[in-house]
C-alpha cells in the first residue's frame, strides 16, 4: 500500500481526490462507432504539457491528492502509514559496503527480495511525500531513497539481468513499484537515474501484450491490466506519446485485434464471461483476486488517462461496467469478497477476504468516477451498503488514503442511497460457482470438474487447499462477518471442510515448487439450473484425485429459507473411512456456542466428541438449524485446533508467519464407514433459524425428498409450488422424466408453470423433459425451447453449445 504528497492543496478530504480523479462526465464510455477500438478521439498533436496532468494525475491516485489529517479516519490512515514506514526507515541499511536493502531480504539479486525491496520503498516514498506523514518532505529520507534506487538497480534489476525465478517480480511486481517511486520523487531524479529506470522496464515490460520471457505468449486479464498501467507510466516519465498509446490500445487489444481484449466477453480461457463467472490461469475461478486485480488496474488507467490524448474510448468498456453488478455483486457480503472466488490467495495472512473485498470496493469506486451516471448511481448505492454493514472489518481499516477518500464522499453524500444487500440465486457456469442469496445471509458452493481446477497452488502458497473445490460450502449468515478471516485458514482441519465427502486419507503439501499448478477431476457435472432468479438446483459428481478410489454424487437445492444437502452413490475400495461434513464453524478464539441435539443441550467443554446414533435435528447458536430427514448417525466434535499462516504458505512476497494461531471449532459429521458401497445422506441447512424454528421445520418437513439413489436426487418445496430435481442419467423423479442427465426444476402458481433446465456436464446434444401435466399454452420461452402440449407437457431443450447455462420457458395450464 502506498500514498504520497502535496497535491491540490488548495482542496481537501474527498473533495480534493474526487476532483482529481473526476474526468469529464462518461469520458471513458463509447466512442463513435466507426472508431477503431482503444483508439482516443483527440487527434490534435500532443504538447508537453499533455503529460503534465495525468503525471499529476498519478500522484494523487498514488496518495489521495489533499486532505485533512485531523479528520480521524484520515488520521488513522495516516498513523498506519506511519508505523509502516517508520519500520521500514529503522531496518534500512544504508551503510556504503551494504549488499542488501534489507537484511530479511538477501541476497538482493534473487527476484523475490527485489520484488519486495522495490515494495517497500515505495512505501517509504509514499510517507515521504504524503503531507503530515512523519516522514514528509525530509531530506535524509529522499537522499537514501535516491541512493536505494541507484544501489538496487545496479546490483540487481538492470537490463544486463537475465529473468530466474518467477516471472511476476521481473515483470510486473519490480517495474510497478519502481515506476510508482518515479512518479513520486520525479522532482528529484536526475536524468540519467531516470534513464535508466525507464530502460529497466523497456527492458523487462516493453509492452502489456506479450510475456517478456515467453514472447509467444499473450498477457490475459490481471496481467494484460498491470503491465498495461506499469507501460502507461513509463510513458508519462519519459514522455513517450507511443508508449501511452500502446497501454490505452492493450486493454482492448489492439495488436491482435481484441482477440485477449479485457473488454469483450470470453467463452474459454482468462476473463469475464456473460453468466457473471471470472477466470484467470485458463481454468481457476478467480473473480476475487485476479477479478479485482483486472477490475482496479482497469479502473486506475481510465482514470489516468481520462481527459488526455490517450484517453480509452473503446465502445466496448460497457463490459467492465456490466462486470461491476454481473461478476463481483454476487460475491461480495457486506464488503467481503467470498473465499469460493478468491483461489490459492485464501492462504495469505495479509490478504484476507476483507482486504480483497476492500480492494473490489475501491476499484468499483474509482471506475464509477468517469463512468455513465447510469451505472455509477447504482454501484455508489451498493458501495454505500457494503461500507455501512461491515463493522466488523471496517474499510477505513483496511483503505489507503485515496481509497478512503472516495469512500467517503460516498458516506457523507446523503443523496446516495445505502443500498441493500444483494439477492438471488445465480449459477456462474463457466467457473463452477454457485451463490444463493437471501437478505439474511448467503450461501456459496466452490465446485470443479475437468473445465475448472479443485485448486490452484504453486509459489509456496496454498499448500492444503486439496478439498477447497470438492464441494465447500461457504455460510454467510447475520452480521458475524469473521468467520472466514479469523484465522480459519492456517486453523481448520483441510481435511473436513464444510460441505464436503472425503476420503481421510493423509496429503502432502502443494505447491512446493516453483511456478503454479491446478488440479482438474475427471468429472463432467458441475452446475445446475436456476429458476427466477430465486431457487436452483446444483449438483457435482466427485471423483477421487489419484490415489483415491471414491465416488460420490451430490446435490443442492436452494431454496427461500433453506439448503437441502443430498449425497447417493458414496462408494470407495481403498480400506480408509469416508466422511461427509456437515458443518466445520469457526466459533473464534474463546467461542463456545450451545449445541442443541433433538432439543437437548451439549457439553462446550473442548476436546469433546459424542455421537447421536439417529439425530433429527441440530441447532448451533448463532449460525442456524441442522435437519437430517430420515435420522443420522451425528458426529459433533468440539476443539481447539492451532496451525500457523507459514504452514499454508511459504511464498517468496507472501509467506505467513510461524506465530501460533488457535482457533475453535464445531465440526458436525457424517460417517459412512471404511470402504462404503453405495452409501448416502440427506440434510437440510437453515441459515439463521432459531432452535424452536429448527424443531418445528424437522417436525413439519416443508420440504419433502422424493429421490436420492445415484440416478436421480429430488425435493418438493410444497410452498414455494416447486420440483427440483438432478438427474444422473435418462430415468424420472417426481412424476418428471428426463432423456439424459440434467438439472431441471418446476414450479407451479395457479395455472402459471415456470421451468428451467440445464446440462451442467455438457454432454447432451439436447435434453426433453416431460411434465406430469397439461398446458394450454406457452407464454413464453428461450430460443433453445420447444415445447409439445399434450397430456403429458414435453419440453425440449437444445442444450449442446450452451455451456451448461440454463434454458427457461413460461406454460399456462
Amino acid at each position: 500500500m502506498q500514498l504520497s504528497r502535496r497535491t491540490l492543496l488548495a482542496a481537501s478530504g474527498a473533495t480534493a481526490v474526487g476532483a482529481a480523479l473526476a474526468p469529464t462526465a462518461g469520458a471513458a464510455q463509447a466512442a463513435a462507432p466507426e472508431q477503431a477500438a482503444g483508439t482516443a478521439p483527440d487527434t490534435r498533436p500532443i504538447a508537453d504539457q499533455d503529460f503534465d496532468g495525468p503525471l499529476l494525475r498519478a500522484e494523487t491516485l498514488i496518495t489521495g491528492g489533499g486532505f485533512d489529517p485531523s479528520d480521524p479516519d484520515y488520521a488513522a490512515a495516516l498513523a498506519a502509514l506511519d508505523s509502516a514506514a517508520k519500520e521500514l526507515w529503522d531496518t534500512l541499511d544504508r551503510s556504503a559496503g551494504r549488499t542488501a536493502l534489507w537484511a530479511d531480504l538477501s541476497p538482493v539479486t534473487d527476484p523475490g527480495n527485489f520484488g519486495q525491496s522495490y515494495t517497500r520503498l515505495r512505501t517509504l516514498a509514499t510517507a515521504w511525500a504524503t503531507p503530515g506523514a512523519s516522514l514528509a518532505g525530509d531530506a535524509a529520507t529522499a537522499d537514501a531513497l535516491l541512493g536505494a534506487l541507484r544501489f538496487t538497480y545496479d546490483t540487481a534489476y538492470h537490463p544486463q539481468a537475465g529473468e530466474s525465478g518467477n516471472w511476476w517480480f521481473w515483470e510486473i511486481g519490480a517495474p510497478r513499484a519502481l515506476m510508482d517511486c518515479c512518479v513520486l520523487l520525479r522532482g528529484l531524479l536526475s536524468g540519467g537515474d531516470l534513464t535508466d529506470y525507464l530502460g529497466v522496464v523497456d527492458r523487462f515490460c516493453p509492452d502489456a501484450d506479450r510475456r517478456t520471457n515467453s514472447p509467444t505468449l499473450s498477457e490475459t486479464g490481471a496481467n494484460r491490466t498491470d503491465k498495461a498501467v506499469i507501460v502507461a507510466l513509463r510513458g508519462l516519465l519519459g514522455r513517450d506519446g507511443d508508449k501511452l498509446a500502446s497501454a490505452r490500445d492493450a486493454l482492448s487489444d489492439v495488436r491482435d485485434s481484441g482477440r485477449n481484449s479485457l473488454f469483450r466477453y470470453t467463452s474459454s480461457g482468462d476473463g469475464f464471461y456473460e453468466d457473471g463467472s471470472f477466470v484467470q490461469h485458463d481454468v481457476v475461478a478467480y473473480t476475487g483476486s485476479y477479478g479485482t486485480v483486472l477490475l482496479g488496474g482497469a479502473a486506475w488507467l481510465i482514470s489516468l488517462l481520462a481527459d488526455s490524448p490517450w484517453a480509452v474510448a473503446d465502445p466496448k468498456v460497457s463490459v467492465m461496467y456490466e462486470a461491476v453488478e454481473r461478476s463481483f455483486a454476487p460475491v461480495v457480503f457486506d464488503g467481503l469478497m467470498m473465499d469460493a472466488v478468491r483461489g490459492r490467495a485464501v492462504s495469505r495472512e495479509r490478504a484476507g477476504d476483507h482486504r480483497d473485498g476492500a480492494a473490489a470496493v475501491a476499484a468499483i469506486l474509482l471506475l464509477a468516477s468517469g463512468a455513465p451516471a447510469s451505472y455509477a448511481d447504482r454501484w455508489r448505492q451498493l458501495a454505500k451498503g457494503w461500507l455501512t454493514r461491515n463493522r466488523t472489518t471496517p474499510f477505513a481499516a483496511l483503505a489507503t488514503l485515496p481509497q478512503l477518500a472516495l469512500a467517503k464522499a460516498v458516506l457523507n453524500d446523503r443523496d446516495i442511497r445505502t443500498g441493500a444487500r444483494t439477492t438471488g440465486s445465480f449459477v456462474l457456469a463457466d467457473m463452477d460457482r454457485v451463490v444463493h442469496r437471501r437478505p439474511g445471509w448467503a450461501f456459496a458452493l466452490s465446485l470443479s470438474s475437468k473445465r475448472i481446477s479443485a485448486y490452484e497452488a504453486g509459489n509456496g502458497e496454498n499448500l492444503h487447499g486439496w478439498y477447497t473445490g470438492d464441494g465447500m460450502t461457504y455460510l454467510y449468515v447475520g452480521d458475524g462477518l469473521g468467520q472466514f478471516n479469523d484465522g480459519f485458514w492456517p486453523t481448520v482441519d483441510p481435511y473436513r471442510l464444510p460441505g464436503t465427502t472425503v476420503d481421510t486419507r493423509r496429503r502432502e503439501d502443494l505447491g512446493t515448487g516453483a511456478g503454479t499448478s491446478t488440479y482438474r477431476p475427471s468429472n463432467t457435472v458441475a452446475g445446475g439450473a436456476v429458476l427466477d432468479s430465486r431457487y436452483t438446483v446444483a449438483a457435482m459428481e466427485v471423483i477421487g484425485a489419484p490415489g483415491s478410489t471414491l465416488r460420490a454424487r451430490k446435490s443442492w437445492f436452494l431454496l427461500d429459507n433453506a439448503v437441502v444437502s443430498l449425497g447417493a452413490g458414496i462408494t470407495a475400495s481403498d480400506g480408509r473411512a469416508v466422511e461427509t461434513i456437515v458443518e466445520n464453524r469457526g466459533l473464534g478464539a474463546r467461542g463456545r456456542n450451545r449445541l442443541l441435539v433433538d432439543g437437548v443441550p451439549q457439553p462446550v467443554e473442548q476436546g469433546r466428541a459424542d455421537e447421536f446414533g439417529r439425530a433429527r435435528w441440530a441447532h448451533l447458536d448463532g449460525v442456524g438449524g441442522y435437519v437430517f430427514p430420515e435420522g443420522a448417525p451425528l458426529h459433533a466434535l468440539r476443539e481447539e485446533r492451532t496451525g500457523t499462516w507459514r504452514a499454508i504458505d511459504t511464498g517468496a512476497d507472501t509467506s505467513g508467519s510461524t506465530d501460533p494461531v488457535t482457533r475453535r471449532y464445531l465440526t458436525l459429521r457424517l460417517d459412512h464407514g471404511i470402504s462404503p458401497t453405495d452409501d448416502g445422506y440427506a440434510y437440510v441447512l437453515l441459515p439463521g433459524a432459531s432452535a424452536a424454528a429448527t424443531a418445528v421445520w424437522s417436525h413439519s418437513r416443508p420440504v419433502r425428498i422424493v429421490a436420492n439413489d445415484a440416478a436421480a436426487q429430488a425435493v418438493e418445496d410444497r410452498r414455494a409450488g416447486l420440483t427440483a430435481v438432478h438427474f444422473w442419467g435418462a430415468g424420472s423423479a417426481a412424476g418428471i422424466t428426463s432423456s439424459g442427465p440434467a438439472s431441471v426444476l418446476v414450479r407451479r402458481r395457479g395455472a402459471q408453470v415456470s421451468v428451467a433446465v440445464a446440462d451442467p456436464g455438457r454432454t447432451q446434444t439436447s435434453v426433453t423433459v416431460e411434465l406430469p401435466f397439461r398446458v394450454r399454452s406457452v407464454a413464453q420461452s428461450d430460443a433453445t425451447v420447444r415445447v409439445t402440449p399434450g397430456r403429458r407437457t414435453v419440453v425440449t431443450v437444445e442444450a449442446g453449445g450452451s455451456r451448461g447455462h440454463t434454458h427457461r420457458t413460461e406454460l399456462v395450464q
